[in-house]
């Protein structure tokens, strides 16, 4: 007997699909980019970022584990294989591309089959959302996984302000947090303002957690519009336009801090 899948595995499912078909079609647009100029700098640098975001997404459907074999495949695509069938490094970008569609389709199909929670288990591990664990404040740890989820969505429905206001939001709280988890006292030890961290602007927040080294440098690739994201719309919005690089620059700095304070990750 089939079971019915339970409602949140489906909508998560769903939002995996959704990023996915994404992820292939930005690829895809890549692939045709290099079958046109496949030496051209810009286009490789894409390629990186849009490597990266892939990375992302396979180690959350692995669940984490380097043996999984979404995983294994998806290092593999980045090797080259020698006459006598050993593995080395230097795949052309282009290649690459074209194995990470293979990976990204393969990932799709997989979850597309899945009609029931024990095969999801059995076959794809998916994980259940823990990202947030290293965060201090109990009550905040569900409603970040909810706006984590939403700033992805934001980000491959082409909604880039939202998606960048959300995952700076995201990066303020949680850099917040580990802030008053380390106490006004010590900082102020360290050079901080000795005004309340609640009325420190989101820049002295970051500058201070760098300082005193809850942070590393990542923060430095920030556009200077998600900088200003609580300034520069008087109220939930921006008024300059945000571009997609500012939306994916700005969730990939948020991937990079929650390593920081999470190094177990």
């Amino acid at each position: 007997m089939t079971l019915p899948m339970d409602e949140n595995l489906r909508t998560q499912i769903e939002t995996y699909l959704t990023h996915l078909g994404g992820l292939i079609r930005r690829g895809r647009e890549l692939r045709d980019a290099f079958a046109t100029n496949p030496a051209d700098p810009a286009i490789i640098s894409t390629a990186r970022r849009w490597q990266e975001d892939c990375g992302v997404t396979i180690n959350q459907l692995s669940g984490g584990s380097k043996a999984h074999w979404l995983a294994r495949s998806f290092s593999e695509a980045f090797l080259m294989r020698s006459a006598g069938g050993n593995a080395v490094e230097g795949a052309a970008p282009s290649e690459i591309v074209q194995r990470l569609l293979g990976v990204l389709d393969q990932a799709a199909a997989t979850l597309s089959q899945m009609d029931d929670a024990a095969l999801v288990s059995a076959s794809f591990q998916a994980p259940a959302p823990h990202r947030f664990d290293f965060v201090h404040n109990l009550e905040l740890r569900p409603v970040l996984e909810r706006a984590y989820a939403d700033s992805r969505r934001a980000l491959e429905q082409g909604e880039y302000s939202q998606a960048m206001l959300t995952s700076c939001g995201i990066l303020e709280a949680i850099v917040t947090d580990a802030l008053e988890y380390t106490g006004l006292s010590s900082l102020v030890e360290s050079g901080a303002p000795a005004e309340k961290i609640s009325d420190w602007s989101f820049e002295t927040r970051l500058t201070v957690a760098e300082k005193v080294g809850l942070i590393r440098s990542g923060c430095a690739r920030l556009p200077a519009i998600a900088r200003a994201y609580r300034d520069d719309g008087g109220g939930g919005g921006v008024k300059t336009e945000v571009t997609e690089r500012d939306a994916r620059t700005a969730s990939q700095v948020l991937h990079v801090i929650m390593r920081d304070l999470d190094p177990g990750r």
